[in-house]
């Protein structure tokens, strides 16, 4: 059932960005606004734009009306430090999970609105910018684990999917993020 598995995405990804915003909260405020490269501008920016997309399709998906808001008005850094941005994520990723929860596969193919550049309106269905939005936040956290390679601190495992094998260690996280357990 697509609801099903958007929950267990939408959690794993919470879990994800739980241990790389573990990392990056141990960097140096020199080396989250160094300046990287043209595609990454640095780790600070990264995650700020991870957290204003995954703001525009979450309001797209609860029907919160804000439209593009920050998206595409140049204000893709909301937070110039690493704890408020953070938890502001965390936040975003716990509204996440929770729409996934809730999720039944008829809900899935919902149609939703999109305000895009230009005030072009496209639709997509939920089960579609669901799959969107966990590919980008992969791709995010992948740019940022690269470039935590230029830093003093380790990129933390990535690969990893809260299997039952691995049941004890994302249980241990996810008790640290409020969630439910692995």
């Amino acid at each position: 059932m697509p609801g099903t598995s958007f929950f267990h995405q939408a959690r794993n990804n919470a879990w994800s960005n739980h241990r790389l915003f573990g990392v990056c909260q141990k960097l140096t405020p020199r080396e989250l606004n160094a300046k990287r490269t043209r595609f990454t501008p640095s780790i600070l920016e990264a995650l700020n734009q991870t957290l204003t997309v995954d703001s525009y399709y979450l309001d797209a998906l609860l029907d919160g009306g804000h439209g593009q808001g920050d998206l595409y008005s140049g204000r893709m850094t909301p937070f110039s430090d690493i704890a408020g941005l953070a938890a502001a994520q965390r936040d975003a990723d716990h509204k996440l999970m929770a729409f996934c929860d809730q999720l039944g596969e008829k809900d899935a193919m919902r149609d939703v609105e999109l305000e895009r550049r230009n005030n072009v309106v496209t639709h997509e269905t939920v089960a579609d910018i669901l799959s969107h939005l966990f590919v980008y936040q992969t791709h995010q956290r992948g740019q940022v684990h690269i470039l935590l390679a230029t830093t003093t601190q380790s990129p933390p495992p990535m690969d990893d999917y809260h299997l039952e094998y691995d049941a004890p260690f994302p249980a241990i996280d996810f008790t640290l993020l409020g969630g439910k357990g692995a």
